[in-house]
């Protein structure tokens, strides 16, 4: 099995050998093209991605034509639609790769199948579901209290290497304001 995603199962939760065979068994190694759309809106998304290497993201296309990015994924983290993966409904989101990008792509029914054969991945799931919704709502509140420039500073603390791998006009709309106002923010003309 890949060696990063038993490693982030079993900060969690630990496996047999047995079990590292049978989800071994189940998993395959995809690669994604660099700005290759993984889930487009209006499309049922039956995927999660477990991101080995690259870097991926969740967005939408505002009413305005612009693309509003939601989430950042990079190495050891998980991707999806939640919403649309869990309810098998049309998803309102894009899934993107913004670099070349190496996943182990989880079908639903092969989770399903997963989970029903290996239980304790239940509880490995659920966190990782919990934690993405905690930082989500983490997010949110930094939109709510920070100014523009607080938020980029406080993102930047965070997380530094997004800074430097993700275009400029991504990372500004992952903030909530436009790319000429980070390029003054960078520039430390503000």
């Amino acid at each position: 099995m890949q060696k990063a995603l038993l490693q982030h199962i079993e900060k969690i939760v630990q496996l047999d050998s047995e079990e590292i065979d049978i989800l071994d068994s189940c998993l395959n190694i995809s690669t994604i093209k660099k700005k290759e759309l993984v889930v487009e809106e209006g499309q049922v998304c039956n995927t999660l991605y477990f991101i080995i290497k690259g870097c991926m993201r969740q967005y939408i296309i505002n009413d305005k034509g612009a693309e509003q990015t939601l989430q950042f994924g990079i190495e050891n983290w998980w991707i999806t639609d939640y919403l649309s993966y869990h309810n098998q409904i049309p998803s309102h989101f894009y899934i993107q790769a913004v670099e070349k990008s190496e996943v182990i792509a989880i079908e639903k029914s092969t989770l399903e199948s997963i989970l029903f054969q290996i239980p304790k991945l239940e509880r490995y799931f659920r966190i990782v579901a919990q934690k993405s919704f905690g930082a989500a709502q983490m997010r949110i509140k930094f939109l709510f209290t920070m100014s523009a420039e607080e938020r980029y500073h406080h993102f930047n603390g965070l997380h530094p290497e997004f800074v430097q791998r993700v275009p400029q006009y991504m990372l500004a709309s992952y903030l909530d304001f436009s790319a000429e106002f980070m390029s003054k923010i960078r520039a430390g003309k503000i």
